[in-house]
């Protein structure tokens, strides 16, 4: 057997010993340049149980994570339990083709558990977890989780993850679940502080999100519910007044002008103190993408309560994963009048340079509003080319949609030839959690915009245009702050490799 010619070495040299000779035998099986570094540092991680923070470059919600051998041969070759989060999507292949592919190839026989239930205390191997669900269980039932190692893959989107667990919505059918138990004259009264409520919600400016913060008096209305029934409260009205009762939490409605429904929410403004415990029972190894500017990734280790730990990030192939990127210089700015029928004119001429072969073009515009008058306009000429965040597509369709949905499903739509955004997918105040978000870090006085809003724009940004680097397609985007900001420097540095072209450039659209 391969391990047994290196058992009386450490855990580094072993998998480095191991893994240079897979290099050396099944190359084509590898296909990453950072094989050897990542699966010594994973393996220094477990011996020393130690936390570190590894941003791989490579999008972690893609199924085929070239970057995972270097995480499955040392946990292998660990010989005490360790855990792996990973999102169910991708259990299915690890479990029933990678791990044993390796363990025969290493000769390994390490047991392997997959559930969302903890094993027997007992157990000795491999726990593969959902993601989601190894994080809900530390949130909600710590005692459940033994504090074996964990490596977590995918832990970009870590905060959005902990911010919805953490959320306790109240929706249409929380209210009228009162109906059912309540005499008549009770809920009347319900009714009339809901009326009370929703009306002064009805009068505030509308907003991309129709979610608004409660202010003083809104509260009043809701705390007014709670002594009505004090005693008949449901499980999710009793989590959400309980909620409601701990300092730092934001509280907010999301309405639905057409239907008329009212949504309260309320989470914790600073996950902080929620997530640091976490990091203390177990070392943590949690891979990424890309979460910051640099190797150390500050806000994204502040955001999630993170001490210093080792951090490494690395570089993408500068051959493999360089894309062309197009910024007209001549763009007004995006909050100006002037910017929408520019916007609309360059876009279409992209378009007319695709019209010879038509490609899969995908148009990220966040503004619902500016994103349907664009469909609208484009359909009119290419037809029902032009689809608005659908999923049945085919190579020659012009997708326009919101950020949210790309990430959601762009490894389920063919890879685009052309990618045009509209504006940086910088978070905007106008969401009540990110203007809470905000508040905190002046409270703190840190610098939001650089330790808050501009890494979370974008790790948002480097996730949208991975299929880009496969493709080596043309991303366009026309928000020229990229060029008249100071940030926009940062911007460019964090799309690395790529090629900024220009005008005449885009002549490669008619030709591919």
């Amino acid at each position: 057997m391969l391990l047994q010619r290196f058992m009386s070495q450490s855990i580094e040299v072993t998998t480095h010993t191991i893994f240079r000779d897979l290099l050396r035998h099944q190359p084509t099986i590898v296909g990453w340049n950072h094989h050897l570094t990542m699966a010594r540092l994973v393996a220094r991680a477990l011996r020393l149980s130690k936390s570190s923070l590894i941003q791989t470059g490579i999008a972690t919600h893609r199924l085929e994570g070239k970057y995972r051998l270097s995480y499955l041969i040392p946990a292998l070759l660990w010989r005490e339990s360790l855990t792996i989060a990973i999102p169910t999507a991708f259990q299915d292949r690890l479990i029933t083709t990678e791990l044993p592919q390796l363990q025969q190839w290493l000769g390994t026989s390490k047991q392997v558990y997959c559930g969302d239930k903890p094993p027997a205390p007992e157990f000795n191997g491999l726990w593969i977890i959902d993601s989601q669900s190894w994080l809900n269980l530390q949130l909600h039932q710590p005692e459940l989780v033994v504090g074996n190692p964990i490596i977590f893959d995918g832990a970009d989107d870590l905060e959005n993850w902990a911010q919805d667990l953490l959320t306790v919505k109240l929706a249409a059918e929380d209210w009228d679940s009162w109906r059912l138990n309540q005499a008549p004259i009770i809920w009347e009264q319900i009714i009339e502080i809901k009326i009370q409520l929703m009306a002064a919600l009805w009068q505030r400016p509308i907003n991309p999100y129709n979610c608004y913060p409660l202010d003083d008096s809104d509260r009043v209305l809701i705390e007014s519910l709670a002594k009505l029934l004090a005693s008949n409260l449901s499980p999710n009205w009793q989590k959400f007044y309980q909620e409601l009762s701990k300092i730092d939490r934001l509280v907010w409605a999301q309405i639905d002008r057409t239907r008329g429904t009212l949504t309260l929410a309320i989470t914790p403004t600073d996950l902080v103190a929620e997530l640091a415990p976490i990091w203390q029972r177990q070392p943590s190894i949690l891979i990424t993408s890309a979460v910051g500017l640099t190797a150390k990734a500050i806000g994204y280790r502040q955001e999630l309560g993170l001490s210093e730990i080792t951090s490494v990030k690395f570089p993408l192939d500068r051959q493999k994963d360089l894309f062309k990127l197009y910024i007209p210089r001549w763009m007004p700015m995006p909050n100006t009048s002037k910017f929408q029928p520019i916007l609309v004119d360059e876009i279409k001429h992209l378009l007319y340079l695709t019209n010879s072969s038509p490609k899969f073009v995908v148009i990220l515009i966040q503004d619902t509003p500016l994103q349907a008058q664009i469909a609208a306009l484009l359909a009119a000429e290419w037809g029902s080319r032009v689809q608005v965040e659908q999923t049945d597509l085919n190579e020659s369709n012009i997708l326009v949609s919101g950020w949210e949905f790309w990430q959601q499903h762009q490894d389920d739509l063919p890879t685009p030839q052309l990618m045009i955004i509209a504006t940086l997918p910088i978070p905007s105040l106008e969401d009540p959690l990110v203007a809470a978000k905000v508040a905190f870090y002046k409270q703190q006085r840190q610098d939001w915009f650089r330790l808050y809003l501009l890494p979370t724009g974008l790790r948002i940004l480097h996730r949208a245009i991975a299929p880009m680097r496969s493709s080596q397609g043309i991303v366009a985007i026309f928000d020229n702050r990229i060029d008249r900001r100071i940030y926009g420097k940062q911007v460019l540095a964090s799309l690395n490799p790529m090629v900024r072209i220009n005008y005449s450039d885009l002549s490669w659209l008619d030709s591919k």
